[in-house]
């Protein structure tokens, strides 16, 4: 699983092979989410506010990064 970026102490990882619908990882020392890359609503995992927030400053601001990640990826 690539990690696309690491801030601090979080990464935002896209699994190879994945399921649908289209979405990364938000990965802390303690926590885990999965969020949907069309509309950002999480999926599943919980993780603190703070760095939720942090992760999705980046995501906004590079969403085709992850769309790329995510199609080359899990081209099928």
């Amino acid at each position: 699983m690539p990690t696309i970026i690491k801030l601090r102490n979080l990464k935002i990882q896209i699994f190879a092979g994945d399921h649908h619908p289209p979405h990364f990882h938000i990965v802390t020392p303690d926590h885990e989410v999965l969020v949907r890359l069309s509309d950002l609503e999480i999926l599943a995992g919980s993780i603190d506010r703070r760095s939720l927030d942090r992760a999705l400053v980046w995501v906004r601001e590079n969403r085709k990064v992850l769309n790329e990640a995510w199609e080359r990826l899990n081209e099928r």
